[in-house]
C-alpha cells in the first residue's frame, strides 16, 4: 500500500481566507458569527445568525463561471490556490491521471425556486439553462473538472456534514490502493436561510442574538444550538513517491480513514457506532489510541455533543485533548470535514491548538474527556484525528500525521 501525503491546501472561512489571518483570529478568540439582518424579515424563521465568508473571484472569465453558483466559486478559488501551492500546472501534469473527490450537502438553493414552481404552480417559466447545473449536488466537483480541465476519476460526495470527510477519505483510499497518483479533494458549502430553517424546525439552531460571537457553545452546559456557516477547503493528495519525484512540498500525511453508518435513526446519533468509526480509522492507520495527540471534534453546540463526548470517552478515556472549531467558524455543513481538517493540520504543524471557543462550563453529559478551554494549548504531537457525524447516521474519522521528514 502506498503512503498518501498532502502537497497543497487552501481554505475560505468566516474568520479569514489565508492561514495567517485565521491563526490570528483563532488565537484572539474571534468568531465569524454575525447577525444576518436580511433574514429578520423571513416569516417563521427564529434564528438569523450565520457565519458568512467574503472572497473575490473577479479575475475569472465570465464564460468559465456562468455555470457556477457560490458553492462552486468557493471550491474553485481554494482549488486554484491549492494547485498553485502544490506546483501543479498544465506544463507537467497529465490531467487524465488527476482525479477529484469533492463534496457538499447541496448545490445552489436559490435555483430551487423556479424548479419548485413547476410543481406548485404548474409553471415552467424562469428555469435557466444553467439552473440545474448550479443546483445539482455534484455541481462543485463537475465545475472543478471543467474549469481546470481535470480528466481523471470523479467521486462526488453528498452526505450532509460527512461530505468533506468522505471526500478526503475516498481520495486517500484511491491513492493508497494505487488507482491514481494524485487527487484534488475537499468540500464546500454556501450559506442559505433554508439551511437555518431546517435546524429551526428541529429546535437546534441557536437563538442567542444578543451575543452572536458567543452563540455557538460546543460541549457547554448552556449550549442552545448551532449556527450555520459557509466556506470551502481543498487539498492536493498525492502518492508519497510521486510527490518526492517531482520535489513537491509536503505539508502532512493522511494516515488513516474510516466511515460507517449508524443504521438505526436518521437524526439521533449512536455513540457506539461513532466510537467504532474512530477505532476503524485507528486500525486503518495501524495506530493505537495512545498514538493520537489531539482530536478535532464535530461538536456544534447541540444535543449531539453528548453522544460524541461519550464516543470519545469510550475510545480515548480522558487522555487526548479535544476541541471543536465551530465556535469560531460555525457549522459549515458539507464543508466542515475539509475545513476542520485544514485547521487541524495547520495547528499541529505549528505545535498548538485553539481552545473550544465559548466553552465556559462543561455540561455534565459532555464530561470525562480532556477539553481545551479559554486559551490555546501548545502540543508537540505526531498524529491528530478529525471527526464528523451527519444526519442519516453517517460517520467519518480521519487521522493526519505531522510531516517530519
Amino acid at each position: 500500500m502506498r503512503r498518501v501525503v498532502i502537497t497543497g491546501m487552501s481554505a475560505l472561512t468566516s474568520i479569514g481566507n489565508h492561514w495567517g489571518e485565521v491563526r490570528d483570529n483563532l488565537l484572539a478568540g474571534n468568531s465569524g458569527v454575525a447577525i444576518m439582518d436580511e433574514w429578520k424579515f423571513i416569516q417563521g424563521l427564529n434564528c438569523y445568525l450565520a457565519a458568512p465568508v467574503t472572497f473575490k473571484h473577479s479575475h475569472y472569465p465570465r464564460k468559465k463561471v456562468r455555470g457556477m453558483s457560490r458553492v462552486s466559486l468557493m471550491a474553485t478559488r481554494v482549488t486554484e490556490q491549492s494547485l498553485a501551492d502544490s506546483g501543479i500546472s498544465g506544463d507537467h501534469c497529465d490531467y487524465t491521471r488527476l482525479g477529484i473527490a469533492y463534496g457538499s450537502s447541496i448545490g445552489a438553493t436559490e435555483q430551487f425556486v423556479p424548479f419548485g414552481r413547476v410543481l406548485s404552480d404548474n409553471l415552467a417559466r424562469g428555469i435557466s439553462p444553467t439552473g440545474y447545473i448550479q443546483m445539482m449536488s455534484h455541481t462543485a466537483a463537475v465545475n472543478l473538472s471543467i474549469f481546470f480541465g481535470i480528466k481523471g476519476r470523479m467521486i462526488p460526495t453528498s452526505a450532509a456534514c460527512a461530505s468533506g470527510g468522505q471526500a478526503l477519505g475516498y481520495a486517500y483510499e484511491m491513492i493508497k490502493q494505487g488507482i491514481t497518483p494524485w487527487m484534488i479533494a475537499g468540500s464546500a458549502e454556501a450559506l442559505c436561510p433554508t439551511q437555518v430553517a431546517v435546524f429551526d424546525s428541529f429546535y437546534s439552531a441557536s437563538l442567542n442574538h444578543k451575543a452572536p460571537h458567543k452563540s455557538v457553545k460546543p460541549f457547554d452546559s448552556l449550549r442552545d444550538g448551532l449556527v450555520v456557516g459557509e466556506g470551502a477547503a481543498s487539498f492536493i493528495l498525492e502518492d508519497l513517491d510521486h510527490a518526492l519525484a517531482r520535489k513537491a512540498p509536503i505539508i502532512a500525511e493522511v494516515a488513516g480513514f474510516a466511515t460507517n453508518m449508524d443504521g438505526s435513526h436518521i437524526t439521533r446519533p449512536d455513540s457506539d457506532i461513532m466510537a467504532l468509526v474512530m477505532k476503524q480509522a485507528l486500525s486503518a492507520a495501524s495506530l493505537a489510541p495512545e498514538n493520537i495527540g489531539y482530536i478535532n471534534a464535530h461538536a456544534a453546540g447541540t444535543a449531539g455533543d453528548r453522544a460524541e463526548a461519550q464516543a470519545i470517552r469510550k475510545v480515548f478515556s480522558n487522555r487526548v485533548p479535544v476541541t471543536s472549531s465551530k465556535g469560531h467558524i460555525g457549522h459549515t455543513l458539507g464543508g466542515c470535514g475539509a475545513l476542520e481538517a485544514w485547521l487541524t493540520i495547520n495547528m499541529i504543524n505549528e505545535g498548538w491548538v485553539a481552545p473550544t471557543l465559548n466553552l465556559e462550563s462543561v455540561a455534565d453529559d459532555c464530561g470525562g474527556i480532556q477539553h481545551i478551554m479559554h486559551n490555546h494549548k501548545m502540543l508537540d504531537i505526531d498524529y491528530a484525528m478529525t471527526n464528523n457525524f451527519a444526519f442519516g447516521g453517517v460517520n467519518t474519522s480521519l487521522i493526519f500525521k505531522r510531516w517530519s521528514h
